[in-house]
Parts: structure tokens; C-alpha cells; sequence
């Protein structure tokens, strides 16, 4: 059992259980006032829990298994990164985030997560005891708050996942591991299958993906990582919590490299009869643990667990105002609307953007910058203009 009483997450998921994860709270809270873009830090779980609470709960109403805490880029390195001067600690962070977080899951059957995310301190070159001991930081409010499980996201290089799952594993709490890779591996090429293998070794109970990629892309590589571990002759249960954007045209960075990256999305997020083709085809690879990252709001959740009802064997309480495949549209005053009150209307539909100047692809930023580059040493003072100058620059010239 988890320390909070529940059924813990490595025996739902040994049950044969469907696990539903929430959504991003990132992009959402940015949109609502709450969260800073470029930073993207979680402040706002101590400067405003009010907002950070309501979003638990309205993921834990769309069928939400789930309650990770809102600790993406905590650490305390990525917390006075660039100038980004806050008025609150590290530690007071993640304990805010953690009391909400847990607050919100008693409200239901939903466990609660710790987060842990890629850090400045290992792509500016720093050594494995250096990184490992920004994690510690977060982790000791962990434990203390007595999580229910762990969760390594958000990992651009397979070696800094590889140090986190080694220090979450310490913990002795079920660990899982999400890279932000795509089928063609992480940003030094090491496959999603090799990735897998080194995740299981290293202690990860869990293995999978979370953003940079749209959802059939993440099943897809989640594939390619059980394939990998299986046939190493190992065991593990996975994991997907992709993007709420078509992403077709990115590159192995992701989403980041688009153009339209971060304030011109919109035009690309998945409509909620999208996300049930997602939890099907991630149901049907032997995907257990289902979620979302950047971009899904919870009526993108509460897709999921519509789509996966039958085998959870019910439907979450949102559906109390959603009627299945439009039917709610019966009701509707005009005729023709009615008309759309079925299935096979929506699954046909094929959504225009309304925007004729636009294309339907963009093209990637592809500037091949990765860990040891000059352009991502990290620093805490502010960015210059003559920092920028070169950048703008060399934005102008691809």
C-alpha cells in the first residue's frame, strides 16, 4: 500500500490497472497569470496555491489517478537561473507543492507524485556529484512530505535521467523515468530502446516519455523503449504523458525548435476526440500509466478516461455534464447541430484552423545545440543585450 492508505501504484499497475496521469500544469498556469514563459518555474505553488489547488482538482475530476506535485524545474540551480529572482526558497516550493498536491488527492483515490526535471547545472558540464545533489534538495521535501511515488521527467540526455532515477531510487518509493525524446532517441543518439534499458538498470520502475512530441509520436517511441526492454531480457511497466499539439513536422528536439514555440501554439492543439484515438493506441501497446504534458487541459484528461471507461469500469465525474461523442448536442436548439450528436461525425471530422495565410507545417529551428555548448552554459545573472545581439542575429540568418 502507499503511505497515504491507497492502493499504491505499483500494485495497480502489477493488477493490471489503468493509471490515469493529469495534465500541464505548466503551459496552463502560464496562460491563466499564474507561471512566467521562459523561466516556466512553479513558484505559483507558493505565491499562489489558490490556482495551483484548483487545477488539481479539476484534473482529479476529469479522471486523474494522479496528483503530481507542481515542482517542474525546482531546483534550486533552475530557480535563480538568468536573472530569475524569486521571493521564495527552493524548499518552500516544494513543500507548497507537495501540501496541495496531497490536499487535493485525499479528495479522492488519487496518489501523489514528486517531480524531479532536467537541470542548468548538467548542461552547463557540471560533474554527477554536483547534479545529484540538486536533486537531493528536492528530494528530502519528498520524503519528508512522504510522497507516494516518484517521477524523473523531462529528460533531454539519458545519462542526467540515469543520475536522477539512481538518487530518486535511494528514496526506497517506486520510481518512473520519462524522457522527452522522440523515435530517434536523445540529443546524443542513444536509441529509445538502449534509453529504456539504461533507465530499468539504473532502478526505474517505470519507463516512458513526457513531451516535446505529439501523442502518437510518444506511443510510438514508448514502443521502441518496451521493445528495448524486452529484449534485454528485463522488466518494467510504462508510461506516456505527450504533448496536447500535433507536432509532424518537429525535429529530434521537439516542439521547442517550431517557430511557434511557445506563444503561437494554439493552432495545433488536439481536439478531445484526438486524445481518445491517443489512449486507445496507448492502451493497445501495453501502455498502463496514461497521461499528458504541455498542453492538455483536463478536458484532454477527461477524453482519455471516456475512451478508456469500459475497461476502468467507470466514468469519471466530469462526464456528469459531457455527453459521449456529442450527445449532448440533442438538446441543441439549432437543427443542424443536433445532427452532430454521433460518433462517427466527430471521429470523420477533419478540424479547419480558419486561418488561410497559414501554412499547414512549419519549419524547425535547427541550431544543434546541446549539452557542453557555449550558447547553454547557465548562469544566475540576467541576460544581456549583448548576449542576445549574436542570437537575434543568428535567428535572422536561418
Amino acid at each position: 500500500m502507499a503511505p497515504s492508505g491507497k492502493k499504491g501504484l505499483l500494485e495497480r499497475l502489477e493488477a493490471g490497472e489503468i493509471v490515469i496521469g493529469d495534465g500541464g500544469f505548466v503551459f496552463a498556469l502560464e496562460k491563466r497569470g499564474y507561471v512566467k514563459a521562459g523561466p516556466w518555474t512553479p513558484e505559483a505553488a507558493a505565491e499562489h496555491p489558490e490556482a495551483v489547488r484548483q487545477l488539481h482538482r479539476e484534473f482529479l475530476r476529469a479522471g486523474s489517478d494522479v496528483m503530481q506535485t507542481f515542482t517542474f524545474y525546482a531546483s534550486d540551480d533552475k530557480l535563480e537561473n538568468r536573472g530569475n529572482n524569486l521571493t521564495f526558497t527552493g524548499a518552500q516550493i516544494n513543500e507548497a507543492a507537495c501540501d496541495l498536491a496531497r490536499e487535493v488527492a485525499n479528495e479522492g483515490n488519487a496518489l501523489v507524485a514528486g517531480g524531479v526535471s532536467q537541470t542548468p547545472s548538467y548542461l552547463s558540464c557540471k560533474s554527477e556529484t554536483e547534479v545529484k545533489a540538486i536533486f537531493k534538495k528536492q528530494l528530502d521535501v519528498f520524503v519528508k512530505k512522504d510522497v507516494d511515488f516518484l517521477i524523473a521527467e523531462y529528460f533531454e540526455h539519458v545519462e542526467e535521467a540515469e543520475w536522477a532515477v539512481q538518487s530518486l531510487k535511494a528514496t526506497g518509493k517506486p520510481v518512473a523515468a520519462n524522457l522527452c525524446i522522440g523515435p530517434e532517441g536523445d540529443m546524443h543518439g542513444v536509441s529509445p530502446g538502449d534509453c529504456a534499458v539504461r533507465l530499468v538498470k539504473a532502478g526505474a520502475d517505470i519507463v516512458g516519455v513526457n513531451c516535446h512530441f505529439d501523442p502518437m509520436t510518444c506511443v510510438k517511441t514508448v514502443k521502441m523503449m518496451k521493445e528495448g526492454v524486452e529484449k534485454a531480457g528485463l522488466k518494467a511497466h510504462y508510461m506516456v504523458q505527450p504533448l496536447a499539439y500535433h507536432t509532424p513536422d518537429c525535429n529530434c528536439q521537439g516542439f521547442i525548435d517550431l517557430p511557434e514555440f511557445p506563444f503561437g501554439l494554439e493552432p495545433r492543439i488536439l481536439t478531445r476526440w484526438d486524445m481518445h484515438k491517443y489512449a486507445r493506441e496507448a492502451y493497445n501497446v501495453g501502455i498502463r500509466y496514461i497521461g499528458g504534458c504541455c498542453g492538455f487541459e483536463p478536458y484532454h484528461i477527461r477524453a482519455v478516461a471516456e475512451e478508456l471507461a469500459t475497461e476502468r469500469g467507470s466514468l469519471p465525474a466530469a462526464s456528469e455534464k459531457h455527453g459521449m461523442w456529442g450527445a449532448g448536442l440533442e438538446m441543441h436548439t439549432k437543427p443542424w447541430v443536433r445532427a452532430r450528436a454521433r460518433r462517427h461525425y466527430w471521429e470523420s471530422l477533419k478540424p479547419a484552423s480558419g486561418r488561410p495565410d497559414c501554412p499547414s507545417m512549419s519549419h524547425p529551428d535547427s541550431w544543434g545545440v546541446t549539452k557542453g555548448h557555449a550558447d547553454l552554459m547557465q548562469q544566475k545573472e540576467a541576460t544581456t543585450q549583448d548576449q542576445l545581439k549574436p542570437l537575434f542575429e543568428k535567428a535572422q540568418c536561418q
